[in-house]
Order: structure tokens, then sequence, then C-alpha cells
């Protein structure tokens, strides 16, 4: 298949409207609170609101005694009922090389507790308001034990035990341990650098928060022994496989995950919770279709978490202000049980770039994951990779205040060349194309750089501090799963229905898929239907993540599309009396080549004895895509009261061809938004008992408009890759990589002035004013 170049076509590359806003804006939106089953009951859960304790008795009597109550189920019924844990990717060993750790996590918690918010019972009643006034009920005897939140602490040999099967004297809350590169050779490289710039990073812990609480509404069928879950994720096929297999050790058949409409899954949708369990185990005990719908809190309190990592990271610089080797020594807090991608977020997506766009030739990097008291860490925009991404451009920002040279400059002279790629990384992982100087000398254009000092003067004039950050990313995308199987027919009334395993969660999926289809098949985008999120129709699929979508999805459909074109061009050959080779198609209809004899696809639909053309089609892209970019942030900040306002800001972005660029563009404003958001307000914070003291609105603060300056988006599409038939790289991640390092690179370039020190986000109005005050 040919690659898809924008403005060489209708529809690839046309920044249409989202074909879904108009059912979405006008309330016409399907989202799983919406789903009323038959005899449908409601459940509410009760919680620990202990970070660690040992449940000595729990006592059900008056819950199950209280109006509307139809059962009550704790950790005890989970075990009696054989369920087992809910699984995740142990991709590491631990230090000595034994595996990693594997605590059980359970539907419901039996015996100890380990973090404020995990689950100890449900209650299943009449309405919602009966079961959560019958959950106060319940009696626990608690044993309160000793809890540790500090991820420092936990590293320690006197923190208080999470897991006594993972505690190691000298690795503490060990839960595994992740090394790349060639200490040895980074050692000797550190031995004859004339410069070495050292610096200690924090990526604090920030919640997803998506608009949409967690739901479920499960249903058992006693009859087929089936169960139906409805529930907002990122991926029906991978909660199928963790509930069937590991949960309730059934074959997949034996369950059907629908997912209707998503309010955001940011990565903390892509997998099944206890609480998926807990219903479907509650629908099959009481015979009874069970409803749950998370209020606010309990979002914070057993939601995943995302981030919470320390870094200590040193880099050795030549005489000529060249990079020589990178050492990344990390923290990595994985809460109180393994995620699904908890190990894999900051040992493996991040851990593949560590070095960025720059020729940094030996690295010695290692992580340990440690246990804590806390919510569980997992995937959260970006998993891993602007995490990875923040440290290296804060690094090399200091570096270049250290060296007193200019920071444009000095990522000019390390950059990767365009004519090293493909260019394989000290972390043995290989880029694949990209010319990172043209996007960083594009964004030093669009962000006008040789006028910074005049409007830096000016601000001073107005009596604030103004400063400007850069920071360039590069990032793997594509997840893993690099499959998707595509059904796709055309009906005799001329609609185009396509069936795929990929999941939409806001990313306008079935708009561009329509483009791609309306492209290739000569359809109105608007004839198309795009079916996802039903195990019971799509028989598999990689859902969403990992900015996969397009390059993998897209790919399929695009892909299925010519099958689909080869499948008809057979039915038009036979309906024309005409050989096959000698039909053209264009515009939705065969015709014999120099005749004006001809068939629409929605005709020959209409002879087919099923009134459609249908076909299957199977595509496996050659791998996964490396995005870069680079983001330009200036800032004021008011030196009587901390307050930072952000003044500009530019981002460009090589994404590959790009099939919609207002969407794209979108793409690109929602991550820097959330990239804003962590550099300067938003953090998760426990204190030292392990109670969770941002369990709200009113403590957690979020990105408002107000906060978003007017942005400045470009994209560079001139090199396009070969990993996938579109040549289109991830983009739903890019914004958020490259906005917090810049936001917070200027930030710092503001205070520089004043003598302030390298300040950890989120960089609040308090911290700032008392950084300025202290000196």
């Amino acid at each position: 298949m040919p690659l898809a170049q924008p403005g060489a076509s209708q529809w690839i590359g046309r920044p249409m409207r989202r074909l879904e806003d108009q059912r979405l804006l006008s309330g016409q939106g399907q989202f799983t609170d919406d789903i009323a089953l038959t005899g449908q009951a409601h459940a509410a859960f009760l919680r620990s609101p202990h970070a660690h304790a040992r449940i000595a008795a729990i006592d059900t009597a008056a819950a199950l005694a209280a109006p509307g109550v139809i059962a009550v189920l704790t950790g005890a019924d989970v075990l009696a009922e054989g369920l087992g844990p809910i699984p995740f990717n142990a991709l590491h060993k631990r230090h000595d090389g034994a595996p990693m750790t594997v605590p059980p996590r359970l539907a419901l918690t039996a015996g100890v507790v380990r973090f404020v918010g995990d689950p100890v019972a449900i209650v299943v009643a009449e309405t919602r308001e009966q079961a959560r006034d019958a959950a106060e009920l319940i009696e626990v005897d608690w044993e309160p034990l000793a809890a540790v939140a500090d991820l420092e602490q936990s590293a320690t040999a006197d923190s208080p035990v999470v897991w006594p099967q993972a505690f190691d004297a000298a690795y503490g809350n060990h839960a595994a341990r992740y090394h790349a590169g060639d200490r040895e050779a980074t050692a000797a490289a550190f031995a004859r650098a004339k410069h070495v710039v050292r610096l200690r990073v924090v990526n604090q812990r920030v919640v997803a928060n998506p608009l949409e609480p967690r739901a479920l509404a499960a249903a058992y069928d006693a009859q087929s022994g089936r169960f139906t879950l409805y529930c907002p994720t990122q991926n029906v096929h991978t909660v199928r496989t963790q509930l069937a297999g590991s949960v309730f050790k059934l074959p997949e058949d034996r369950f059907r995950i629908v997912c209707t409409d998503v309010g955001g899954g940011f990565g903390a949708r892509g997998y099944a919770y206890p609480e998926h369990a807990a219903l479907c185990f509650a629908a099959r005990r009481t015979g009874r279709a069970v409803k749950w719908l998370a209020d606010r809190s309990e979002n914070f309190l057993a939601e995943v978490h995302g981030r919470d990592n320390v870094t200590v990271a040193e880099l050795a610089i030549g005489a000529d202000h060249r990079f020589l080797a990178l050492k990344i020594h990390t923290l990595a807090n994985v809460g109180a049980y393994v995620s699904n991608f908890g190990a894999a977020v900051p040992a493996m997506s991040g851990a593949r770039a560590p070095t960025g766009v720059y020729a940094i030739p030996l690295l010695d990097h290692e992580v340990r994951m440690l246990f804590t008291h806390t919510a569980p860490v997992d995937a959260y925009r970006g998993a891993g990779r602007p995490e990875m991404g923040y440290l290296l451009e804060r690094l090399v920002s200091h570096a270049a205040r250290q060296l007193g040279v200019d920071p444009l400059e000095l990522r000019l002279k390390n950059l990767v060349t365009a004519v090293q790629m493909p260019y394989a990384n000290p972390a043995g992982h290989t880029y694949d194309c990209g010319d990172f100087e043209r996007i960083l000398r594009a964004a030093a254009d669009a962000s006008d750089w040789n006028g910074f000092a005049a409007r830096k003067a000016d601000a001073e004039r107005r009596g604030v501090l103004y400063g400007r950050g850069i920071a360039c990313y590069i990032e793997v995308t594509g997840s893993g799963r690099l499959t998707e199987t595509v059904q796709l027919g055309v009906s005799d009334a001329g609609e185009v229905t396509l069936v795929s395993g990929t999941q939409p969660i806001g990313q306008g999926l079935a708009t561009a898929y329509a483009q791609l289809l309306a492209q290739h098949l000569g359809v109105a985008p608007e004839s198309v239907r795009v079916i996802q999120g039903d195990t019971d129709i799509v028989k598999s699929g990689g859902g969403a993540g990992g900015s996969r979508g397009l390059q993998v999805g897209g790919s399929a459909a695009a892909a299925g599309a010519f099958a689909l074109i080869e499948v008809a061009r057979a039915l038009a050959a036979s309906e024309l009396e005409a050989a096959a080779g000698d039909l053209e198609f264009s515009g939705g209809r065969y015709r014999i080549a120099g005749t004006d004899r001809s068939i629409g696809l929605a005709e020959l639909a209409a002879k087919q004895p099923e009134r459609r053309i249908f076909c299957e089609h199977t595509e496996t892209v050659k791998g996964q895509t490396w995005p870069n970019g680079c983001q330009m942030c200036e800032v004021e900040v008011d030196p009587e009261t901390g307050a930072v306002r952000v003044a500009r800001h530019v981002a460009v972005d090589d994404i590959g061809a790009v099939i919609n660029p207002l969407m794209a563009e979108g793409q690109v404003h929602g991550g820097i938004a959330q990239g804003l958001g962590q550099a300067l307000i938003e953090q998760s914070l426990y204190d030292e008992t392990g109670q969770l003291v941002t369990g709200s609105f009113m403590d957690y603060a979020m990105p408002r408009a107000d906060l978003m300056p007017d942005l400045v988006t470009r994209f560079d599409q001139t090199v396009p890759t070969l990993q996938n038939p579109l040549g289109a790289k991830g983009v739903g991640e890019a914004g958020c990589h490259g906005a917090t390092p810049a936001v917070v690179n200027a930030v710092l370039d503001a205070l520089a002035a004043r003598g302030v020190s390298p300040l950890d986000m989120p960089l609040t109005p308090e911290k700032l004013w008392r950084a300025l005050r202290q000196r």
C-alpha cells in the first residue's frame, strides 16, 4: 500500500471536524452509567481507612439486615470461591536474579490491607443509596500496622515492610530491578570527562482523573454460564483475558466485555481492577445484574496513580561540550500492589530512549521498583516516556547553565543527526528515522528565539521575572501490539461498516478511519460506521494505548479497504462480464477500461445473496515508531506572589503523515494541558501514615483554561516512517512529553537571576514565593 501523503488526496490530510462530536455534544452519548440492565441491583464497596492493617474480624450482620440489602461479600468469600488474583506484566527480576515479587491482588482483600482504599467488602442492594448506607454498617476489627508512604524511605533497611516476601535488608521493599548499558565503560568515560553535571529530579505522583468516574455493570446468565460486563476501558480484550484466565479460571468465551462511550482513559483504564472481578462475582452469587458507580473520592483513593519516581542523573561532558556518557539511578514507586503495567512504566517504555535525541554513546541506567503503602501506580499519558524526557531535558538545561553556554547551541551540538539514521541508542533500541536538528530549528523559529531578549526586557520593566525553556523529545509508540484484524462490509444502501479491535477513548478514531475508508473506497466519510468495544462482535484487538490507534488500527483499516476492493473486483468482473484485470476502480465504482460500462459498490452489494460485500483482513505493521519533537516555552513569574503565567508556548512535532491535522492538533493541545498541570499545580500527596491528603478537587488542582496560553503547534511531515503503510507515528502522548520539561526549564530560567536553585514540581506560587524569599 502506498504511503498516505498529506495533500495528495481528497480526505487524507484534511482538517475535518470529528464525526463523533454531534452525538456526544448533544447528549446522545452512552456511558456505562447510562446502562440499565434487567433486574439491576447496585453495589458499594467498603474500603480500608488504614494504609496498613490486619483484619482481625469483620461483622456484616448489621449490613445484611439493612433495608434493601441483597448480599454482603468479603475477602473470605473470595477465597472460599477460589477466585484468583488480578494479573500483571511481570517483566523484570529482582536484584539477585530471582523472579519479580508477585503479591496477590484479589477482588476483595482478606487478612491484611496495604493502602487506604483497599476494598475489603462489597454490598449489593436494591438502590445505590441503600448499598452505600449498608456499607457503613459493616464493623471491622482493625489492627493497625506500621506503614511507609515515602518512596525513598521504602528503599531503606529500617522501612516498615509492605510484603515480607519482597523485603530485602539492602534494597528495602524491593519489587524488581532493571539495568541497561555498560557500567564499566560508562565509569571510564566519566573518569576522563572535563565536566560532570549532576541533578536530582522528583517526578511527583499524579492522578489521571478522567471526566467519567469508574463505573461497572455486570450480569451473569446461569443457563449459559456467561458473564457480561460493561465498563469504560481502553481494551476490552485485555479485561476479558485477565478476568477469564487468572481470576475465574474459565474459557474466554464465557465473558462478554462491552465498552460504550468512554469519558477519558489516559492509561488508567487499560486493564481489569479488583472491582471488575468483584462485580462479576457478586452478579454470579446473587443472580442479579449489579451496577457500581464510583464517586470522585473513590477514584482518587483506588484508581491507579501515575508517575512517582525519584532519579539522580549524571552527565559526562567533554572539553568540547560533547556528551560522553549518562548515568541514571531511579527509585520507582509501584504502590502496594503491582498493577498491570506497573513494572513496565518505569523500566520498559521510558527506558527505551534514555538518551533521547542526543548522541550519547554510553549509558548506565538502573531502576529499582519499590512497594509502598499507597495506591498502585500504573500508566499515565506517556507511561514512562515523559518521565524520562523530563529528566533528560532538565539535565541538559542544567548542564547549559553550569557550563555558561546557550541551551539551544548545546543541544544542537549533541543531537543525533539525520545521516546517522537508523540510529541504535546505548539502551539497545533503534530509531528508524528522524531529523532532530530540523525540528529544533523549526521550534526556535516558531518561538521567535531571537526576539526573546526584547520580551524579557519588557517584562523586567513591568517588574516580573521572565524565562524560557526548551524540551526536545523522542518516544516509542505503537505499543507491542502490532497486529489488528478488521472486518469490512459495504451494504446495498452504500453504508460501509468497519469492525476494529482498537478502542475510542476520545482520540477521534471513528473520524480518522472514516477519512481513510472514504479516500480509498470513494464514499462519503459520513457513510462509514465504526464498531469497536464489544468482545462478542470484535473477536480480537489491541485496544488503545501507546498511541497505537492510527498507526496500527488505521493501517489495518486502510489495508482492509484495499482487500475489500479486490474482493468486490471479482464480483464486479462477473457482473460486468469482463476480466478482473480490465476493471478500473475509482470514486466507488468499477469501470471497464475504455468504456462507459460501470457498477458501484452499493449496486454490486445489492446483487449479492446477503445484499452486502464483506471481507476480513489482518494487518501486522513492521514495528513501533519514534515520533519526536520540540517544545519551547516562555513564562512570567511575579516575584511578589510566585504566580506563573505561561506567556508563549510552541510545539513542533514529527508525527509522520498526518491524516487529520485538526484532530492531531487537538491531541497535542490536550497533552500540553496535562503537561502544564503536572509542571505547575498537580500533585497527589500522602502523609507519613499513608493517608491520602489530596483526595478531592478541593485539594488536588487540575489545569483550567486560565492556565493555558495561546498555543502555536506545527507538524513536520518530511520524514514519514516506513514502519507502517500510512507513514504515521503516534501523537496522543507527544504534547504531555514535551510540555512538562519546557515549562519547568522556563520557570527555572526566570528564577536563575535571583539565584534560586533547581526546584521540583509542581512549581506552585507558594513554592516559588518561598524559594524567592529564602534567597
